[in-house]
């Protein structure tokens, strides 16, 4: 699987959610929100969707009412193969 095929943001959701411990979906808009301001529910469910339909995100039950969002094994490498590809051009400078 590629990340090419993703959009920024959903990329960016990857990251948060590879880098917390089964968040709520309003603990990933919390934290995403510190960094690139308010985020409507809109925008944010449908895309976590996707990156659940695309395997790269689990998604299970805390509770009746709060699903969580866990990076999948397939996700955790597609990050890692985008952060290489990435480094070839920053470690040239």
């Amino acid at each position: 699987m590629s990340l090419f095929e993703l959009t920024g943001f959903q990329r960016d959701l990857l990251y948060v959610i590879a880098g917390a411990d089964k968040p709520s979906g309003q603990m990933v808009k919390e934290r995403i929100e510190q960094d690139i301001g308010e985020v409507k529910h809109g925008r944010l469910y449908p895309n976590l969707d996707t990156l659940v339909e695309r395997g790269y995100v689990n998604k299970g039950q805390h509770d009746r009412r709060t699903n969580y969002y866990a990076i999948s094994d397939s996700g955790l490498q597609a990050l890692r193969e985008r952060r290489s590809w990435e480094s070839q051009f920053l470690d040239g400078e």
